[in-house]
Order: structure tokens, then sequence, then C-alpha cells
């Protein structure tokens, strides 16, 4: 009986918010399956992919683990205008599919082709010429920068492919699609995790490249993804198609509900990226065994992140295609289903990470002092999941309805400024080292949770016109 009702739509709103027939339950939780399920499960396989990347690097030594890692957030940095266009592109494309216009969700994707276009080529050649700036910037110790410096320079090749990509996929969950994202990022990370087996240590006939070949395999799995998702638009008979008389010019109508979510959602980006840079940059000055036990944790946290990530996909396309339909009321279920289902998968994992946490980290490395540390570090990791994924989630549904600027305020406080002036704070003044870095991450979830649940259960959001 608890159960039932804990899975039961029906308690979910209030007798005025209903406007019209309520789904029952169980087709509320397979609509919401069917989307979220190809989501999380791509995220999971994404988040994987970097895990056995640092794995595979593991076995070069501490040195190559830094040199991969150091260079994540920086490339999330130059990112950040194409993340924020693509929330853009899945909240317009799910509007314009919930009112029927597909003509105007192709107009949308078009539009968000020739713009990831133009900002992943300009990103990727900036970062390219700076890559040594860049990351010297971001704390790389002069031990393993020669080999970041190398792979972050490789690594460029793949923005304009990646960024492509993403775009795609983000017209294409928008409208419902989310088995073609799968697609693409399966047979991508299959790809990258073939060339790093051949390329890392060298077999056969191919060459011993360390860290470079781990470059060479993410790029190589890039394309091949960025070819697949091309693939998907070239459909003569799918809802977004390149057949289809839309146009390719950037017609204002078109253009502005694109940039009205993703302006709000850039400054988000920009806010978010910097931060989690600037805390990144802040661990590195611990000192190597500190920073790479903190990678390793990370990676292992992002397993937590990518189901929450997946769910918050599906809540977000599902969200807007309900307001394009003026069902703002089944919007609020579907955020509410996403937040149930949140809580039963990060109980499952929280339990993996306090009863696994040195099974875990051993499998990145043999150092005894990293695995020592990291083991109580994951127990910070397994308390952030709950809140992680639940504000993920949220976060999700308020892009969904068009909410982004919301978004970037927190963000703004709790990721740009609350999370690396603490970590500052308790890792030096006051002598934590990364036992200070990670409650200092634990505030930060706690704080974009209770603001993200308040401004959820406010509603404000479902007035939102775009």
């Amino acid at each position: 009986m608890i159960a039932a009702e804990f899975l039961s739509v029906h308690n979910m709103l209030k007798e005025d918010q209903i406007l019209g027939e309520v789904p029952s339950s169980r087709i509320i939780y397979r609509n919401f399956y069917r989307m979220a399920w190809p989501s999380a499960l791509e995220a999971f396989l994404v988040a994987m992919t970097i895990v056995v990347d640092t794995i595979m690097v593991g076995g070069l030594g501490k040195g190559a683990i830094t040199a991969v890692g150091i260079t994540n957030q920086p490339r999330l940095v130059l990112l950040a205008a194409v993340f924020s266009l693509n929330t853009g592109i899945t909240a317009i494309t799910a509007r314009r599919k919930g009112q029927g216009d597909q003509k105007g969700a192709n107009q949308t994707v078009r539009a968000g082709i020739i713009l990831s276009t133009v900002i992943s080529l300009l990103t990727a050649t900036l970062g390219f010429i700076f890559a040594r700036q860049i990351l010297v910037f971001s704390g790389a110790d002069s031990s393993y920068l020669e080999d970041a410096v190398h792979f972050f320079k490789i690594l460029m090749f793949s923005i304009p492919f990646q960024s492509l990509n993403l775009t795609i996929n983000a017209a294409q969950r928008g409208c419902g699609k989310t088995k073609i994202s799968l697609t693409t990022n399966v047979t991508s990370n299959v790809v990258n995790i073939i060339f790093d087996i051949l390329l890392i240590n060298g077999i056969g006939f191919f060459p011993r490249l360390g860290v470079r070949g781990a470059a060479i395999a993410t790029t190589t799995g890039a394309i091949v993804a960025f070819g697949i998702s091309l693939t998907s638009l070239l459909r003569c008979n799918a809802y977004l198609n390149l057949h289809f008389k839309a146009g390719w010019t950037l017609r204002k109508v078109v253009s502005a509900p694109i940039m009205l979510v993703s302006s709000s959602a850039f400054v988000e980006q920009v806010f978010m990226r910097l931060g989690f840079l600037a805390y990144a940059t802040i661990v590195a000055r611990i000192g190597t065994t500190e920073f790479t036990t903190h990678l390793i944790c990370m990676n292992l946290l992002t397993l937590s992140f990518c189901f929450g990530d997946g769910l918050s996909v599906a809540a977000s396309a599902l969200v807007g295609q309900n307001m394009g339909a003026k069902r703002p009321d089944l919007s609020i279920i579907y955020g509410k289903t996403g937040q149930r289902l949140a809580f039963m998968i990060s109980c499952f994992i929280f339990v993996i990470f306090i009863f696994g946490r040195v099974s875990l980290v051993s499998l990145f490395t043999k150092d005894t002092a990293v695995i020592a540390l990291g083991s109580y570090i994951m127990i910070y990791a397994a308390l952030c999941t709950h809140m992680q994924t639940s504000q993920v989630i949220l976060n999700g549904c308020l892009r969904g309805a068009g909410d982004t600027a919301f978004v970037a305020v927190m963000s703004l406080i709790s990721v740009a400024l609350v999370r690396p002036l603490l970590t500052w704070i308790l890792c030096f003044p006051l002598g934590m080292g990364l036992y200070g870095a990670w409650a200092a991450l634990l505030v930060d979830q706690c704080f974009r949770l209770v603001t993200s649940y308040q401004r959820f259960s406010g509603g404000k959001w479902t007035s939102i016109s775009l």
C-alpha cells in the first residue's frame, strides 16, 4: 500500500490545478520511462567511457590520470556556449512539437546547426592556440603539463563534431526521440574504447601513444557520433529532417525564442563552468595525490549524476511538450514523477558507494595513498547522490519550461561564488585539504536542491510563454 501510494500520480496535484483529464499512474510512468531510459542509459555509457579512459591511462601512473583529468573543466568551459544553445533548442523544439508545428521545429534545428557550427569552430581554434596558457591557469603541474597540452590540443579537433552531434540530439530529444541520441553515443563510446585499447598502450602495428592515444580515440568517437546523428536528419519521413522545406535562414521569428532561452542558459553555463574550473584549480593546488584522488572520486560521482541527467532530459522534454499543449498540470506531474524515480535510484547508488568505496577506487589505481584517501572521500560522494540527482531533475523541469533565468542566477550564487570561496577557506586557512573541498561540494548541492525545489513548488514557471 505504501509503495502504491508513493507511485500514485493522483496526489501530485491540487484540485484547482487540474486542467483536463489526467492519465493513470501507469500511463504517466510508462511515458516517462519510455522517454527517460534511453537518455539515462546514454548518460551512463558516456560516464562509463570517461571512467574507462581514466582507468586505462591510470596504468601509466598518477601523472597520466591528472594530465587527462586537468583538461575536463577547461574543455567544458569552451563548450559552455554550445550547451546553452542546446538548452534553447530542446525547449523550443519541445514547444513546437506540443503545438503541432513541424515546420517550426525543423526551422529551430536548422538554426541550431548554423549557430553550433560557428560557435564550435571559434572555441576550438581558441582552445588549440591557447592550450598551454589555459592549462597552466587551471593549475596543471609541470610534471604532467606537456602530456596535458598534447591531450588538450588533439581534443580540440573533436569540438566541432561533438557540438553538432549534441545540437542535433538536443532537437531530437525535444521531439521525444531520445533513442537517436542513445544510438549515436553508444556507437561513439564503443569506437572510443576500442581505439583506447589500441593506441594507449599499443597493440599489434598500432603505436603506443599514451595520453595522446586517448585523445585520438575520443576524437574518432566524436566524428562517428556526428555522422550517425546527421544521418537521423536524412530520413524523409522523420519529424525532423533536412528534406523538409523549412529554410536555412536565421530569421528573427525562429532565432528570437531560441536566444530567449539560450541567453539565460549561457549565463548559467558560464557561471557554472567557471565555478567548476575554479573549484578544480583550487583542488589541483593541494597536491598531486589529492588531485588524483579527487579526479577518481569525481568520475565515480558522475555515474550518480548521469542517472539524474538522463531523467532530467526526459522531464525537460515532457514539461516543454505539455507546456506547448497548454497542460501545465501534466508538466507538474511529470516533474514530480522524475523526482520520485530519482529518489529510488539515488538510494541504490548510495548503498553501492558506501559499501564498495574501496573496491571502486582500486579500479583506477594501485597507489595505496590514493586508495586510502579515496575511501573516505567516497563517503562524501555517497552523501551527494540524493541531493545531486534531485536538483538536476528540478532544474531540467525549469529549463524545459523556459525558466532559465532563475537557474542562471542560482548557478552564479552557488557554483560560481559559494563553492569556490568555501573550498578555498576550508582547504587552506582551515587546513582541511581535500576533505574541505568535498564538504564545500555538499553545501553547494544542498543549496541548489533547496532553492530549485522552492522555485518548482512555487509554480511561476508554468506561466512562461515562448
